[in-house]
């Protein structure tokens, strides 16, 4: 049941077309972007009046059906008869031509409160072309499906030196436990101080409520990213790309599974849950990918169950199941490459996910070693109290 408190950016900007009716509009969306009724809100903006001349897409496309990495061409949308320029492509933000018949950028994209998960990084790359192009960006804004906790946030935080990518181009945490709305405002006042920004904040969230509190289904952001749980496993189960273990991608449950022909999945599933880590278990399971890794081949696998998501560091956890995993299976386990369109020879993966250089050698440590050094390594500095003044929520 939808709790009818709870309204997007979306709902309410929709409200307010009489305001903009005589502005030429463009949308960065994709289809996971929502009223709270679950209608798209390019249709819904359409419908209220609003004059929307073009859409941008991110990452996996407008209907979010691109495969992870795989760079996305420009193209129609069905739905709406619009043209879309992809933002995965030739360009990773608008150009001159792309805003120079527009008034304001909309800007409505789903996230899941993850470094890594680019759609974060298209948002900065479009607050630069609006600052670059004089063009104001007004974003509706949308909840944390992890919460706004800024408690839980985890690192590591990157070296923008020697790790800056698409995975993390700015310091932020790798779980960074905000709204883009917060964090373009962070930005803005940090990096891009002549931009024109306005939010459009929610109504009716809690910052301390996860997905599964909010009474409305999980629409998919992505392929691999289907349901509230794998959302919650991601910001550590992510990092199995680079890896020769399986994240779950071409199973029913991505990132929240993980496995191998060669895992001896019981024992480390015992050995796990022995660490009795706050929210979460495993079962030994056997998996079958339809694509990605293992592709036909069955996998002794591990699922992950989170029960307790308000005590829940995805990113530790993760870190210790690699950890076990690698010390257990010195022979099989392996780093490994992930090219993507915006890393071609997918070199230095770990190093781009977690942002820090080297970080395969963290795992050379002993156990205790290696135990003992992750709450320092995955500590978010003063990043609660840098970002109390940007908080809208």
């Amino acid at each position: 049941m939808v709790k009818a408190r709870l309204r997007f950016g979306a709902d309410i900007f929709s409200q307010q077309a009489n305001k903009y009716r005589d502005q030429r509009l463009a949308l960065v969306t994709n289809e996971a972007a929502t009223t709270i009724g679950g209608e798209p809100a390019r249709q819904a903006l359409l419908s209220a009046g609003f004059t929307i001349v073009r859409l941008f897409s991110p990452e996996h496309g407008l209907e979010r059906r691109g495969e992870d990495g795989h760079e996305m061409p420009d193209g129609k949308d069905a739905l709406t008869g619009l043209p879309v320029i992809s933002l995965y492509g030739d360009k990773l933000g608008p150009d001159a031509a792309d805003l120079a018949d527009i008034d304001i950028l909309l800007f409505d994209l789903p996230d899941i409160g993850c470094r890594f998960y680019t759609y974060l990084w298209t948002l900065s790359h479009v607050m630069e072309a609006c600052e670059r192009h004089r063009k104001p960006l007004l974003i509706l804004d949308r909840p944390n499906p992890l919460s706004g906790n800024l408690d839980l946030a985890e690192g590591p935080m990157p070296d923008e030196e020697r790790c800056a990518s698409f995975l993390g181009r700015w310091s932020i945490p790798l779980r960074h436990s905000c709204t883009f709305g917060e964090l373009a405002r962070y930005w803005k006042a940090m990096r891009l101080p002549g931009l024109d920004l306005r939010v459009i904040g929610i109504q009716g969230w809690e910052r301390n409520s996860f997905h599964r509190d909010w009474g409305i289904p999980f629409v998919p952001t992505s392929p691999a990213m289907t349901n509230g749980e794998a959302a919650l496993l991601y910001p550590g189960l992510g990092l199995l790309e680079a890896t020769n273990l399986s994240e779950g991608r071409g199973t029913d449950g991505p990132f929240r599974m993980a496995g191998a022909p060669w895992l001896d999945n019981v024992r480390i599933s015992a050995l796990f849950n022995d660490l009795r880590l706050t929210g979460v278990s495993t079962e030994p399971v056997g998996f079958i990918p339809a694509s990605s890794k293992y592709r036909g081949e069955h996998c002794q696998g591990i699922l992950f169950h989170v029960h307790d998501p308000a005590h829940f560091r995805s990113v530790h956890a993760a870190m210790l199941f690699i950890k076990l995993v690698k010390d257990h299976h010195p022979g099989t386990f392996a780093w490994s490459t992930y090219p993507t369109h915006v890393n071609p020879a997918g070199v230095r993966h770990l190093d781009l996910l977690l942002g820090i250089p080297t970080a395969e050698t963290l795992f050379e440590q002993p156990w205790d070693d290696f135990e003992r050094a992750l709450p320092a390594l995955l500590g978010c500095g003063d990043w609660k109290e840098t970002m109390r003044s940007y908080m809208l929520y």
